[in-house]
């Protein structure tokens, strides 16, 4: 199994203090049950209409802060976790897209938690979480074709050794890393503040774990927690 080393800037820390992520490299097994990400994206759906957890809100109004911060603007680009579950409380659901997609943004939904998936055999080099000087490369789509783009200097970014992979933190992931139910390495990230308790977090990588277990049995993975003062395999 490949490891996953994420390195966190420390002006990071300065921008969001008690920063603290799930950081969970998987090496998939064979498929055996594509509808576990379909059936744990619409109970996600269900506990959000139904207001859980009750501290999604205040979860998400920390990051907006954190997203002010770096100089975002997040009514217009929210975090991730946000942006999902806005479009499930307007919709009433989320259509099925990947079944490994369908899962991780199931936990995003489920614990109001930004949780990025990606495709690691497409890395070069380890994540990294810094903030970007703006001269760096951003892959994207634009009218459907195959572009490129860099972040805002200041601007809060994870990328690898070729560039940006994610831009303003957890908001829009990049084309390069994108993960699907074929890749065979795999890397999540699930981000946290001290508004969302401890003990959710590593819930909501056991969700996701347990979930991956089930669609694909014999699958292997680590779990690393990440904050400012240790990082703890598990």
């Amino acid at each position: 199994m490949s490891a996953v080393s994420p390195s966190i800037s420390p002006e990071i820390y300065r921008i969001a203090p008690g920063f603290r992520a799930l950081s969970i490299c998987v090496e998939a097994a064979p498929v055996v049950d594509e509808r576990v990400g379909e059936v744990a994206l619409r109970q996600a759906c269900e506990a959000a209409l139904a207001g859980q957890p009750d501290w999604a809100d205040a979860h998400l109004s920390a990051w907006a802060d954190v997203f002010r911060a770096f100089g975002a603007k997040p009514k217009r680009t929210p975090c991730s976790a946000e942006a999902l579950r806005k479009r499930v409380i307007k919709d009433g659901t989320m259509a099925a897209l990947d079944p490994v997609v369908d899962l991780y943004n199931a936990v995003s939904i489920r614990y109001a938690v930004p949780v990025g998936g990606e495709n690691f055999a497409a890395y070069a080099g380890m994540p990294q979480l810094v903030v970007a000087d703006g001269t760096e490369t951003f892959d994207t789509m634009k009218d459907g074709q195959p572009g490129s783009e860099s972040p805002e200097a200041g601007e809060v970014v994870w990328r690898d050794d070729t560039g940006v992979t994610c831009r303003r933190w957890n908001w829009r992931q990049g084309v390069r890393t994108r993960l699907s139910v074929a890749d065979s390495s795999m890397w999540f990230i699930l981000e946290s503040l001290p508004e969302m308790p401890l003990e959710a977090l590593h819930e909501a990588g056991r969700m996701l774990t347990d979930g991956l277990e089930k669609m694909m049995p014999g699958a292997r993975w680590q779990t690393v927690l990440i904050s400012n003062a240790s990082s703890d395999v598990q």
